[in-house]
């Protein structure tokens, strides 16, 4: 990509250089004008093509064939996916399904010894704003013990709440609800 950008700056500058001929209604056009523009135009074209096979040499020296084919940005696949621990309404205790994600993250964790996380308590918008972040609070804090609980170093993780100002879902129903009732997991290394 970066070859391509210097060839059109270079043809913009040698364009933008070349001599401009105007003409008048009132001159006549004289054929030896037109084929002077003419070969101006095919000089200017060759000086482009010139200055092209030059950047792109000056780049083979600088870049190694193999990391120029790879100009396009390299989007990372996730080392794993940290899936929320749910909870029930108005609890904080850590459900049977939670478990088996909390496992799975405190086995990733373990292999991946030089990450840390921090985990977000979130809950439903349901029940007044203190009560919702002493809540997620309380969620943080119970996954953040089961892992440790697993052998995960409690200086390697963080809890913070958010109680109900971060939502998953936004709709009034259960299911959105209960994906709002949630300990997230980010990864800070």
């Amino acid at each position: 990509m970066g070859r391509k950008v210097l060839i059109l700056v270079l043809m913009v500058f040698v364009i933008g250089c070349a001599k401009k001929y105007v003409l008048t209604p009132e001159e006549p056009v004289k054929l030896e004008e037109v084929k002077e523009v003419k070969e101006v135009k095919a000089v200017k074209a060759e000086e482009i093509r010139k200055e092209a096979k030059k950047a792109e040499s000056v780049e083979e020296k600088i870049l190694p064939r193999e990391t120029k084919e790879v100009a396009a940005p390299v989007i990372e696949k996730p080392l794993f996916e940290l899936k929320d621990a749910l909870f029930d309404f108005d609890r904080y205790d850590i459900r049977a399904d939670a478990r088996a994600i909390l496992d799975s993250i405190a086995s990733w964790f373990d292999k991946n010894r030089g990450i840390n996380i921090l985990i977000e308590g979130h809950c439903d918008d349901r029940g007044t704003n203190e009560y919702n972040l002493a809540l997620g609070e309380k969620r943080a804090i119970a996954a953040r013990n089961y892992l440790v609980s697993k052998g995960i170093a409690p200086s390697r993780m963080s809890t913070v709440s958010y109680g109900e100002e971060k939502p998953a879902c936004t709709e009034q129903n259960e299911d959105c609800w209960q994906r709002n009732r949630r300990a997230h997991f980010v990864v800070t290394k």
